[in-house]
């Protein structure tokens, strides 16, 4: 693909032969004496210029997000943070929309392949990125989701070859980050665990577990308690009484909160624990100071963030949701394509530096540090625990 620099210094060079014809120049069609080193020199910005297009266009991305219904603020997100990183390297932004339904089926590759794109960022929505990967994987255009965490749809992935990469923490990742903190923390502390019945609490409370009874830890107390409770003192009192002191919660903010507030209320200094549904707004019952959560931090609250928030903030834009993260997609792409090769090659195994800290993708595609964190809520805010500790 031809740029519009590249046509008219073919356009110089057709009307240059046609006028050495007429004169009777040589051959060649280069001019003999004194105009034959200019004539050369465009030749040559022609020909390098043909032979790289991309040296002189730039990069295109994809940008593969909801543009309407409910993800669409979370999908401008996702153009933000790409569209701020590309324009900072001459790179080029082509926007897909992402009906995150039955609908998105192969139409999304061919918008990517039309548009000549070196890589597709996003994918908020498994369907249209599962249609999308076997196009894509042909023509040899990675795909960096940004939320998509499907572990069957990854386990096909790799064993398809698809040029599929995951900047969103993989299936395991939770409990793997909450079996880590408990086993480094609660060691010498009774515990107990508790999930509120749903599928995803009771998976991740349970998957806990068995991993921590693995390495000799068993819980005090393990129950299922009742949720959407305008109190919950009942159940304090029993976690008093198996005299745990710190709880494993796999439940939402409310509940969490509500928890904590009785276990205060009651004097008892129970240390609480969540997962990421944490983070949910809740503006009625207030979190207590000291509350726990493992999930993804507020990126431009980190240093390695701040500096680019700074930036989007003087361009109205705020780094919030999936911008930082679509910021560092498009960082990491830009980096592995200026290692040469092929792409998919040049990201897996290497580290980027980015808005959300190091990026570095393993051999199974997946974040090769785990993006959760530990979180600790103070003065209205999750912010991280290292960072509490050293304004204690």
């Amino acid at each position: 693909m031809k740029t519009a620099l590249t046509v008219s210094l073919f356009g110089a060079l057709k009307r240059y032969r046609l006028s050495a014809e007429r004169e009777n120049v040589s051959a060649d069609g280069f001019y003999p004496i004194a105009n034959a080193r200019p004539l050369r020199a465009l030749a040559g910005i022609a020909l390098i210029l043909a032979a790289s297009p991309a040296a002189a266009a730039g990069l295109t991305f994809a940008v593969v997000a909801p543009k309407e219904g409910p993800l669409a603020i979370l999908g401008q997100q996702v153009r933000d943070g790409a569209r701020f990183a590309a324009e900072a390297n001459g790179d080029t932004v082509v926007e897909i929309a992402e009906a995150c339904d039955e609908t998105d089926g192969e139409g999304i590759a061919k918008e990517i392949l039309a548009a000549d794109a070196t890589a597709a960022i996003g994918f908020l929505c498994t369907e249209g990125l599962a249609a999308a990967l076997p196009a894509l994987a042909e023509a040899k255009v990675p795909a960096i989701t940004l939320s998509v965490r499907s572990g069957i749809l990854m386990e096909d992935a790799l064993k398809k070859k698809w040029p599929l990469f995951r900047l969103a923490p993989g299936p395991k990742a939770e409990a793997d980050k909450a079996v880590e903190v408990i086993t480094r923390d609660w060691k010498s502390e009774p515990f107990a665990l508790i999930d509120d019945g749903t599928i995803h609490a009771r998976e991740l409370v349970e998957t806990v577990r068995l991993r921590l009874e693995e390495v000799g830890m068993k819980a005090a107390f393990v129950d299922t308690f009742r949720p959407a409770q305008e109190q919950q003192l009942s159940l304090v009192r029993r976690l008093a009484k198996t005299g745990a002191t710190r709880v494993f919660v796999g439940g939402d903010r409310t509940d969490a909160a509500i928890i904590a507030r009785d276990a205060r209320a009651e004097k008892l200094p129970l240390g609480l624990i969540g997962g990421e549904a944490l983070m949910g707004a809740d503006p009625q019952v207030p979190m207590t100071d000291g509350v726990e959560a493992i999930a993804l931090p507020d990126y431009q609250t980190l240093p390695e963030g701040q500096a680019t928030a700074a930036a989007m903030k003087e361009k109205q834009i705020v780094a919030e949701g999936y911008v930082l993260p679509a910021h560092a997609a498009v960082t990491a792409l830009t980096a592995a394509a200026a290692k040469g090769g092929d792409l998919a090659d040049a990201l897996a195994g290497a580290s980027f530096a980015t808005a959300i800290g190091p990026v570095a993708f393993g051999a199974d595609h997946e974040l090769g540090e785990n993006p959760y964190r530990l979180l600790v809520w103070r003065a209205g805010a999750f912010v991280p625990a290292e960072t509490a500790a050293e304004g204690e």
